[in-house]
């Protein structure tokens, strides 16, 4: 694609070749241990922690699960037998190991840290895509992933925790290991020695890509200081490359996230009454993500008036404010399902709205949405839709500054705003499997009211396909 002047092209995201994070020059003094009585002191002399080299069998636990090394050391239990969970086939697994190692092979590593976080711009990363487990125990859990050798995912609980992960996640990786009590770094350090990788280039991938945040600094020390010859690398890029594209398994997640945002509003228009608070509206979008086996990664929900608007976008944190007759509620919704996600948005008006706010969506919202998402399709430069999106200042409006954005786990690159696009090289033209949401959010001349109106888009062979049932028009709902 040609870049005009309002483009931006991301150089491509480099591997840097050497660490940039030091260790603190002072360590911090450390608290002083609890004193334990002679009795406690004999038990835990006597019992030694089990380690993932020295699994202890359930015969020899069985009766001894209310000494503490001897639960959370548990593994091979009966526990959880009969829990059903949904997996990736192994053909998926395969696929997604042999990209990643392609990717490793390229950047000369040798093993790799997928982390993955709780955070929406983290929402399981790596560690999810890798393991089928997602996580909000720690700041992050970690896949050690090498170039030769079976993948590891460090889990941050021992005992029942750890054994229902292990359940979970059979159909992608046989070693589950605990992190004993935190002990992230030392983990990881010594499965990386069992596989003989202790001298060698150690990848360290984000835990939030978005802001570019890696491993905490206690771990990587604790790397460094249990892996004194490894080069540990900070890379950057990598999980969002081999996902600008999906695959079929994981296009049919994003579609079912899907229809839980359809299910989400469904459930807000229900809801949606005078003298309800924006915080039961929350409450019901959230039950029907959950009643469908999904997970919650963020509902924005906010009301106003339509005589005398005064929000331009929904409200990150829903009020105690009750609905009125002639309210308008505006909302971004998002829904994860084993890993993916899909957004929605669209108004609900409580009540017939007012002509200049129905004129509103007749000529801007809805017109400038379908010129938005006409421009989607396989082959079309991205930067077509930032030329879509000039139809508000046309129309003597405004929007907010972001008119779409790519989701790979969640919201990422390409970015398209107002004025110039933001995009890597491999993103530039919109290719099958690739996914995105069109958000043009139009804002009236004055700033006081804004539509946020949003649809989760894969592009096709042969198009586009919109992810939910939500119709796209002004939703009423009369009190």
């Amino acid at each position: 694609m040609s870049r005009s002047a309002t483009s931006r092209r991301r150089p491509s995201r480099a591997t840097s070749s050497s660490s940039t994070i030091r260790s603190p020059g002072r360590p911090s003094p450390r608290p002083a241990a609890r004193p334990k009585s002679t009795a406690a002191r004999s038990s835990a002399m006597n019992v030694a922690t089990p380690s993932a080299s020295s699994p202890r069998s359930w015969e020899e636990i069985r009766h001894r699960l209310d000494h503490g090394p001897v639960f959370n050391g548990m593994r091979g239990t009966p526990y959880y037998r009969e829990a059903v969970y949904e997996h990736f086939s192994p053909a998926e697994y395969r696929r997604r190991h042999a990209a990643l190692r392609a990717k490793m092979q390229e950047l000369a590593l040798d093993v790799v840290i997928c982390p993955g976080g709780p955070s929406h711009w983290s929402f399981g990363g790596g560690m999810t895509w890798l393991s089928g487990h997602w996580e909000w125990h720690a700041l992050a859990n970690y896949v050690v992933f090498p170039r030769e050798g079976e993948p590891t995912l460090v889990y941050s609980m021992g005992g029942t925790h750890c054994e229902a992960v292990r359940r979970e996640t059979a159909g992608a990786l046989s070693d589950v290991r605990s992190s004993r009590n935190g002990q992230f770094g030392r983990v990881m350090a010594e499965r990386i020695r069992e596989l003989g990788c202790e001298k060698g280039r150690i990848g360290l991938l984000e835990v939030d890509p978005r802001h570019g945040d890696y491993l905490p600094v206690n771990q990587y020390n604790a790397l460094k200081e249990a892996l004194p010859e490894a080069e540990l690398v900070f890379t950057k890029g990598i999980m969002h490359e081999l996902l600008s594209v999906h695959s079929e398994e994981e296009l049919d997640c994003v579609r079912h996230a899907g229809r839980l945002c359809t299910a989400a509003m469904e459930a807000i228009a229900a809801r949606a009454r005078p003298g309800v608070t924006e915080y039961q509206l929350r409450a019901a979008a959230g039950a029907a993500i959950l009643e469908g086996n999904g997970d919650i990664d963020f509902l924005i929900i906010g009301s106003t008036p339509m005589a005398d608007p005064a929000q331009v976008f929904g409200n990150p944190r829903p009020s105690s404010r009750r609905l009125e007759p002639g309210d308008i509620i505006l909302m971004e919704l998002a829904a994860g399902y084993r890993g993916f996600s899909a957004q929605i948005g669209q108004p609900i008006c409580l009540g017939e709205p007012p002509a200049e706010l129905r004129r509103f969506w007749d000529e801007i919202a809805r017109p400038g949405y379908e010129r938005m998402i006409a421009a989607i399709g396989p082959g079309k430069p991205v930067d077509g839709l930032r030329i879509a999106g000039q139809f508000f200042r046309e129309k003597g409006v405004q929007s907010r500054p972001i008119h779409v954005h790519g989701i790979d786990f969640v919201s990422d690159g390409p970015h398209v705003f107002q004025d110039h696009i933001d995009v890597e090289p491999f993103e530039e033209i919109m290719k099958p499997g690739m996914v995105l949401m069109p958000e043009p959010n139009p804002i009236t001349a004055d700033g006081m009211l804004g539509m946020f109106v949003g649809h989760t888009f894969i592009v096709t062979a042969t198009g586009k396909e919109c992810v939910d049932d939500w119709p796209l028009e002004l939703t009423i709902v009369q009190p």
